[in-house]
């Protein structure tokens, strides 16, 4: 590879690939995500897919992207703007050049823009450019499509298999403007394809065309360069919300000496976390496709009381579906973990966008008095922790646990130092022992409030268990009144008492000041990233995340009452500010709130923080 002048030296950069849903695009942004990795690089992905399953080819409706920051310091958010966007078709351009920097390349496939193609993107000219004002942009016309088909055209490859083939004629174009090497892409297709050698040749020829054709442009394409991080040393790998959450959930069952268990119906976007649980079975891991979301939910609560360690997963229609059945695991006091990965709603919503309007469902969504522990992740890494500590949670304290997450967590990515499992505590799962004597099912410890966990077979610990309110003691159904509060309260107070196996809330920034931002979940890369660059200009800020929602850390109160104000940031219109309100209603909070399928961005995050601070 030649020698390259003028390369511009860059902490950070973000790259946006967009195309029609068979263009491949996810596929792209994550090989470039995986080969800047491998050089050292942290990163954040965003992929963004299209709501609409066969969107009609070629339209706004079916365009699919891909965004991904790198950078040489630690990276927490995907970015807010491209520095460069490549764009397969019209409809990409005219969908994504709003996400562009100013001064921006934009990476055209002239090819795709004919009269068809631009009728179908709604463009009313053949000159989108000056129709949508791009010319303020750096902009590339390549014909992408014509120059795969060349390189392409001795190869013998059907004509459908060669222009599936020119996302990797873009990749070796944007891997040539970021000096990235070809032969880590060239490895994946070698494992990808191994039974195909003409793919993996084709894919290569192509790769290389990109490359070398950026290259023959030299004096219009700008060339970066991002050095690698200076991170903790380690293992690493590039790992995504779902396959963190579901190796959390494998780890936590091997610390507890336990068979896992996952009841699931597919739904988007919590499924990828059913399929990697079920390619587990080498692990011992057991799975079930449900029919139905109601179905799942039971057949987890069915392996909970055989014993398993049960999970189930879902999106917020799904945890609608499912509310009796997290009813029926309060009454019985199982151990049992919910996943939902939180989407756009109401109804079935937006399939495909973030969102974290399922709070209020996950505290509130069941019939009478039904509390279970609500954890939130709030990086795709650090999704396998939380899963773990839902794990955890819920079998050590007897009770079922919520675990949310959303669809920027899910599917988005970053670099994951592999952790030793010594590292992690073992999980006590309170087992009666055979040969117990005069045992009862509902008989507590007094620090947790929990209930043993008698294994079905177990001879002498036959009891029986239900739907329908329990005895104190026994187990058995009971009409009592004053049994029913008892036991009310009771179930409260062992979800209040998990506060005390929970660490406290850390704050980012001083102790004291003037605003502190408080968020909880997927938010925490933005807020954080707005937080620090205000605080680097001398602004009197600090940041408060949650990920334990209830019950809250134990030090709220003395946290919050540190700020002049208090302003709660998430993607809804304000369901955990109104959650604060009830549980800690002597603070004013203010609100800034989101809801548009997208994340933040730390744009308008400083500028409303910077506005709150100089009211």
């Amino acid at each position: 590879m030649s020698k390259k002048a003028d390369v511009i030296e860059r902490k950070d950069v973000v790259i946006r690939f967009s195309g029609d849903s068979g263009d491949g695009m996810q596929l792209t942004g994550t090989l470039f995500s995986d080969t800047s990795a491998f050089i050292g690089n942290d990163l954040s992905t965003f992929p963004d897919y299209p709501s609409e399953i066969r969107a009609p080819q070629g339209t706004i409706g079916g365009v699919s992207g891909f965004q991904v920051h790198v950078g040489q310091t630690q990276i927490k958010t995907p970015g807010d703007y491209a520095d460069i966007l490549v764009a397969m078709n019209p409809a990409a351009l005219k969908a994504t050049a709003k996400w562009v920097k100013e001064g921006g390349t934009i990476i055209l496939d002239e090819d795709s823009f004919d009269e068809k193609g631009l009728k179908k993107a709604g463009y009313k000219t053949d000159n989108p450019i000056l129709e949508d004002k791009l010319d303020r942009f750096n902009i590339i016309q390549a014909p992408i499509s014509s120059l795969t088909k060349e390189a392409l055209k001795d190869t013998g490859l059907d004509p459908k298999s060669i222009l599936r083939s020119k996302n990797m004629f873009a990749l070796g174009m944007v891997y040539w403007i970021f000096n990235r090497p070809l032969n880590y892409t060239e490895s994946f297709f070698e494992r990808k394809f191994k039974k195909k050698p003409l793919v993996i040749e084709a894919n290569k020829i192509v790769l290389h065309a990109g490359y070398n054709y950026a290259e023959t442009m030299e004096h219009t394409t700008p060339s970066y360069k991002v050095s690698p991080a200076d991170i903790e040393k380690g293992t690493y790998r590039n790992i995504s919300g779902n396959t963190a959450t579901a190796w959390g959930f494998i780890a936590a069952a091997e610390k507890a000496n336990l068979e896992l268990f996952c009841g699931s119906y597919p739904i988007t976007p919590a499924t990828e976390i059913l399929q990697e649980l079920s390619a587990r079975k080498d692990m011992g891991v057991k799975t079930f496709q449900a029919e139905d979301e109601i179905a799942g939910i039971c057949t987890s609560i069915g392996a909970s009381f055989a014993g398993d360690l049960a999970v189930t997963t879902t999106s917020g229609p799904g945890l609608a579906l499912k509310g009796e059945a997290i009813g029926l695991a309060v009454m019985t006091e199982l151990p049992l973990v919910i996943v939902d990965v939180q989407r756009g709603g109401p109804s079935t919503g937006l399939p495909t966008k973030p969102e974290q309007s399922d709070l209020m469902q996950a505290l509130y969504g069941r019939n009478g008095e039904s509390p279970v522990v609500v954890i939130a992740a709030s990086t795709p890494s650090n999704c396998f922790h939380y899963a773990f500590q839902a794990a955890k949670i819920a079998v050590e304290h007897m009770t079922p646990v919520i675990l949310l997450t959303d669809g920027f967590l899910a599917n988005g990515s970053e670099p994951w130092k592999v952790p030793s499992m010594a590292d992690y505590p073992e999980i006590k799962a309170p087992i009666v022992p055979e040969g117990t004597k005069d045992w009862n099912p509902y008989a507590r410890d007094v620090e947790r409030l929990a209930r043993t966990w008698a294994v079905p077979g177990t001879k002498g610990l036959e009891h029986r268990i239900g739907g329908l309110e329990k005895d104190e003691l026994k187990g058995s159904v009971s009409h009592d009144p004053m049994n029913h509060q008892r036991m009310t309260e009771i179930r409260e107070g062992k979800v209040q008492r998990v506060s005390n196996f929970i660490p406290e809330l850390e704050v980012e920034g001083d102790e004291k000041g003037d605003l502190l931002v408080v968020g909880w979940g997927g938010t925490y890369g933005h807020l954080a990233t707005a937080v620090n660059e205000l605080r680097e200009k001398g602004q009197s800020v600090s940041l408060a995340h949650f990920n334990y929602i209830k019950p809250l850390p134990k030090n709220v109160k003395e946290v919050f009452a540190n700020y002049k104000k208090i302003v709660v940031c998430e993607n809804n219109l304000g369901q955990f500010a109104d959650y604060l309100r009830m549980t800690n209603p002597e603070f004013k909070y203010l609100q800034y709130n989101k809801v548009q399928g997208l994340p933040f961005t730390i744009i308008e995050l400083k500028e409303h923080f910077t506005k709150l601070l100089e009211e």
